[in-house]
């Protein structure tokens, strides 16, 4: 038992990640409380599934048209330096929503625009932490540490939208985007707090510029078979199948009728679901595409099972089982891309695998919210089990191949 914890634990021996953990548990748990209320606050401004859709356009775009460069000004920048400014930048915007709400004068235009700036400040700050936590743990434990950043993640995904469902009925809106500002010090305390002269060196390598940084990222891409399956995968699940910030508002409101309490429970449910693979996937010490493809059947299948639920206690033993499904799934791919590059790519192939999950995330939030205003979650969760399905059984073929297979279980023995 022991030797398990020790291996589930294994990045917290490290000084400075132990610093970044506490810090983004408190802040995580804001942030979950903020993203709740916002997708509440917009249905209830405009009680329009499709108004939500509009919202995920607007946190994500900024993904869609920056994020293919993200990772080579990560490249070119001290990542601490730069997780420091993007958590100041997030929590301007957060006083800004705050500001609005509290004052009585949000329009729906301006939730649009907050989240647009917002979506613009972590297009840099995803990459820039994935980095940030290879610089704290180095190579080795880098899968447990990016399995950790998974349970810390959610972990809050738990507690955050819970506690956001109960202020948001007391409260409103506004006082939940207040405590996500003061959350950013916790992360603000420990980044300064760090000790640089631990950090783990990085090979010296010439700094790109962006266009050629870009280029150079790319061409490394096509060379790497089993990296451009994972990024394939990894793009059709996030446009189809993780939409759960249209999606959830919706189910609550209008398919189980219910209010902000429940549909903070049911996306707390889903967290307790997602934080029990992020432990499994840091019990297991190492990439596994076995496990990544295990993990995303399961995150499908069961929204193709979520589709004709119509009670509260199915959706969420359902949403539950996503959950679990889901990180199993992210935690392994994420780790899988990382561990394949080398030191002077690292941030350009972090930056491609978020450009993966979140470059279609506009599009994919007016899809959900089109899908919503058409059929309901019914139409919205279906469509989204199948292809996602669909995708995993593809996914699995092409890496189960003659030539892939041998290469995959070499991968997973060393990684």
């Amino acid at each position: 038992m022991t030797a398990v914890a020790q291996r589930t634990f294994a990045a917290l021996r490290y000084h400075n990640y132990r610093l970044f953990f506490a810090g983004q548990l408190t802040s995580q748990i804001g942030s979950w409380m903020q993203r709740i209320a916002l997708g509440w606050f917009v249905y209830q401004l405009t009680h329009s599934p499709f108004a939500v859709g509009v919202m995920a356009f607007a946190q994500f775009a900024p993904f869609m048209l920056f994020g293919l460069f993200a990772g080579v000004i990560t490249d070119r920048v001290d990542a601490r330096r730069l997780v420091i400014l993007t958590q100041v930048g997030q929590l301007v915007t957060a006083v800004a929503l705050a500001w609005i709400a509290l004052a009585g004068i949000a329009e729906p235009w301006m939730l649009y625009t907050i989240a647009f700036a917002n979506g613009t400040i972590l297009v840099l700050d995803v990459p820039s932490r994935q980095q940030l936590t290879y610089r704290m743990v180095g190579r080795e434990v880098l899968p447990n540490a990016i399995a950790l950043n998974s349970t810390l993640f959610n972990a809050s995904r738990i507690f955050g939208p819970a506690v956001a469902g109960m202020v948001y009925g007391f409260t409103g809106a506004g006082v939940c985007f207040l405590i996500n500002a003061i959350s950013f010090l916790a992360v603000l305390v420990s980044l300064f707090a760090m000790r640089v002269s631990e950090f783990f060196p990085l090979e010296q390598f010439e700094r790109p510029s962006i266009l050629r940084g870009t280029r150079e990222g790319l061409a490394y891409v096509r060379g790497q078979r089993r990296v451009l399956i994972v990024l394939a995968l990894t793009t059709v699940l996030s446009t189809f199948c993780f939409n759960f910030n249209v999606t959830l508002p919706v189910l609550a409101a209008r398919t189980l009728h219910t209010d902000a309490t429940v549909y903070g429970l049911l996306s707390a449910v889903f967290g307790a679901g997602a934080l029990v693979g992020s432990l499994v996937a840091a019990a297991v010490g190492r990439a596994s595409m076995r496990v990544m493809l295990a993990g995303g059947l399961v995150f499908t299948g069961a929204q193709l099972l979520l589709a004709p639920q119509s009670t509260p206690l199915t959706a969420g033993i359902l949403l539950f089982l996503v959950g679990a499904g889901f990180t199993a799934w992210s935690a392994n791919s994420n780790a899988t891309v990382q561990l394949s590059a080398p030191d002077r790519l690292r941030g350009r192939i972090v930056g491609f695998y978020f450009y993966a999950f979140n470059g279609t995330g506009a599009l994919a939030g007016i899809l959900a919210g089109w899908l919503c205003d058409t059929g309901g979650t019914k139409l919205a969760f279906a469509v989204a089990g199948v292809v996602g399905v669909l995708a995993i059984v593809v996914a699995a073929l092409e890496l189960g191949g003659r030539k892939s297979l041998p290469a995959l279980r070499r991968f997973e023995q060393h990684a």
